[in-house]
């Protein structure tokens, strides 16, 4: 048979693992024929768009690259489907790839809305009585997926947030007039990216001073009381705030636009919360919004997360040569010390469309900051620095030739 492989969603810095994990699984297995890469995610495989990726990707130096490449090397989408049961239309057209390429196996590697796409599609197959196995590889900077310890990409996100964030503070505590920085975080719903800002601490950080992630209610003058409270302790605040938290006002530094899923474009609250602090406490202020740096800094990525990324791929391909449809593949934890996981399966449908949240023992009481609680679960998740290909002081990426996508 053949397989067929597509990445969706954001980009990362191990979502190109993942795909490596796959291909270079499928190439160890005699039942497996052509790897096709679908580009731009499922919309590849609705126009027909598919590549041959063993003529792009020759030889294990290619592999290597592509392990240290971020983003999607196939492209990305963001597109829903419709319900199969209100127009089948589009699934006809995914149908009729399938039969035409003869494609056993389809890997949709991408967050939650994309195991909306496996888990519809998979549904549709099966009625249709056909053979083609489906199968979901998870990867978001969010960490927001259900039932997996962690997804591939939150790690390499977290060591680049967590550096980053280490040498803001080297800069801020330069001067001798108090000062105060606010770093924003991605992080729409669920806190945990910001605050994995808080592994500093175990190196005896003591900034980021104050953590603020969408899970806690966030109220301006208590904001302002938070800060207030530790410019009195230390010369310079540093503050870490996740994306979605939601002030009176603030709206008005976002754009308002919505994806295809309905997901706002959030950015502002940073800048939001600079103006207010420069105006009710009168110090030297300023925001920095991270923004898509801290999901593509592949420089500063996890070994642990690229090494994970690659396991979950391959494991999705011995899954669906085993008869599994409709699953995705997920981490289980089984120790912190030494840190072990083990990878395994759930249904599509415990993933898709839904969000897993902070837990309450990783916040503090007053909402302002994370405890030591969640260190035992950031801290290996950041381990480990991959030997980077570089040319001329800067690393190599691997690319498929634009005539080629398009």
């Amino acid at each position: 048979m053949n397989i067929a492989v597509a990445q969706s969603g954001g980009p990362t810095c191990a979502i190109n693992a993942s795909l490596v994990g796959v291909f270079s699984e499928a190439l160890k297995e005699p039942a497996i024929d052509a790897i096709f890469g679908s580009i731009n995610g499922i919309e590849g495989m609705i126009h027909d768009h598919l590549i041959d990726l063993k003529t792009m990707i020759r030889t294990n130096a290619d592999m290597e690259m592509l392990l240290q490449t971020p983003s999607t090397v196939l492209g990305s989408c963001r597109y829903k489907l419709k319900d199969w049961h209100d127009d089948e239309t589009v699934y006809q057209k995914i149908i009729e790839r399938f039969q035409q390429r003869q494609i056993g196996a389809f890997f949709y590697i991408g967050g939650n809305d994309s195991m909306d796409t496996v888990m519809k599609l998979s549904e549709y197959v099966k009625e249709k009585g056909l053979d083609t196995k489906i199968i979901g590889i998870p990867k978001t900077i969010d960490n927001d997926l259900c039932i997996t310890d962690h997804t591939p990409g939150f790690g390499s996100a977290a060591k680049y947030v967590a550096t980053t964030m280490q040498e803001i503070i080297r800069d801020s505590s330069v001067y001798s007039a108090p000062s105060v920085t606010i770093v924003e975080i991605m992080g729409r719903n669920a806190g945990w990216l910001t605050a994995s800002s808080a592994v500093l601490h175990a190196n005896g950080e003591t900034a980021p001073h104050l953590i603020y992630v969408p899970e806690c209610k966030f109220s301006l003058q208590q904001f302002l009381e938070d800060i207030r409270q530790k410019m009195a302790k230390h010369k310079a605040v540093i503050i870490a705030i996740s994306e979605g938290v939601e002030a009176a006002d603030a709206a008005t530094f976002q754009s308002g636009v919505t994806d295809e899923f309905g997901h706002k474009y959030l950015s502002g609250i940073g800048k939001y919360l600079e103006g207010v602090v420069r105006e009710q406490i009168g110090c030297k202020v300023r925001s920095i919004e991270l923004n898509v740096m801290q999901r593509c800094s592949s420089h500063l990525c996890s070994k642990t997360d690229i090494d994970e990324a690659v396991q979950i791929g391959a494991a999705g391909v011995q899954a669906a040569l085993s008869g599994e449809t409709g699953k995705v593949m997920v981490f289980q934890r089984l120790s912190d010390q030494p840190y072990t996981v083990v990878v395994t399966s759930t249904e599509a449908a415990n993933i898709a469309n839904r969000e897993r949240f902070l837990p309450s023992s990783y916040i503090n009481e007053t909402g302002n900051n994370i405890t030591d609680a969640a260190l035992p679960y950031f801290l290996p998740l950041i381990q480990g620095e991959c030997n980077m290909r570089m040319q001329n002081g800067l690393p190599v990426h691997f690319k498929i030739q634009e005539s080629v996508l398009k």
